[in-house]
């Protein structure tokens, strides 16, 4: 069962390492939409059976669990399966698979997910997945095959274990953006979260100091149809949810979209302030208010 129809706000992504309470504690109280208690990447090999057992211990002692995600190792890894027995006993509200190479990803975890969804007392398919899609050559070739894949709600992309795998040395250009490989990783995501009907979210910017330049891509991205992104720093957090709400402005000629749909029954175009209108922007203008928490 695929489960966007339920997903919950996801502009904001923030990671912590799930050895350090003190960073998961911050970010669990601050603004994030969601946190990613992450077992992967910035955790040392040494430490990842103490931080799954912090990561438990933590998510067990808070009331919001549902914003409270983990990322856990590749499916493929030897630690994925002990991250899930270790984890899921205290209910995350989601999980993110990193390294992701095609839907059979996500339909093993969603296997195991039964399993110890079972186990634990908790509702069957309650703990939504999201995938990052891009990390390796391999998933580059799989974006667009991820329509049906049980409980996903979002994919997102990562360049920088991409690089790794390329041998490249350079990810972006002397002007700030992405060299041509990514932004094709960036589209391949985009495209193939529109064909599975879930979320696309950008991925993280490394210099948490330039909030700027944050804001400008954020928008820039959410322009292109992504829906939220991923920080690794609480700096990042409020420029990211205020680039991905959208504006009174906004809100309104959504309402006056719709309104103007309504007022024209079976219509398939209606002209609004000099413009023509067709189907495809009804469908825009509900989606962003949708997206805004807002009311038709």
């Amino acid at each position: 069962m695929n489960a966007s129809s339920t997903r919950p706000r996801m502009r904001s992504w923030l990671f912590a390492p799930g050895d350090s309470e003190k960073k998961m504690a911050k970010a669990a109280d601050g603004p994030a939409d969601i946190v990613l208690l992450d077992l992967e990447d910035s955790v040392a090999p040494e430490r990842k059976p103490l931080a799954r057992e912090m990561v438990r211990d933590f998510l067990a002692g808070r009331a919001d669990r549902e914003r409270l995600w983990v990322r856990i190792n590749p499916r493929t890894s030897g630690d994925a399966l002990h991250d899930l027995e270790a984890v899921m006993s205290s209910a995350p509200g989601g999980l993110l698979l990193p390294k992701a190479e095609g839907p059979e990803d996500v339909e093993a975890l969603d296997t195991f997910l039964i399993r110890l969804e079972k186990a634990h007392g908790i509702p069957r398919g309650s703990t939504r997945v999201a995938a990052l899609v891009t990390e390796t050559p391999k998933a580059m070739f799989r974006t667009g095959d991820y329509e049906g894949a049980p409980r996903l709600v979002a994919m997102s992309w990562g360049a920088e274990d991409l690089s790794s795998a390329l041998g490249a040395r350079i990810q972006f250009r002397p002007d700030g953006g992405y060299m041509p490989t990514y932004e094709l990783a960036r589209s391949l995501c985009l495209l193939g979260a529109a064909a599975a009907g879930v979320a696309a979210i950008e991925t993280i910017q490394a210099d948490f100091r330039d909030l700027e330049g944050l804001r400008e891509r954020a928008m820039m991205v959410r322009s292109q149809g992504y829906r939220g992104m991923l920080a690794i720093h609480p700096a990042q957090v409020d420029v990211i949810n205020d680039a991905f709400t959208p504006g009174e402005d906004e809100i309104a000629h959504a309402r006056a979209v719709i309104a103007a749909f309504a007022a024209n029954p079976g219509a398939g175009t209606v002209g609004l302030d000099g413009a023509m209108l067709d189907r495809p922007h009804l469908a825009l203008a509900q989606a962003l208010l949708a997206d805004a928490g807002a009311d038709a």
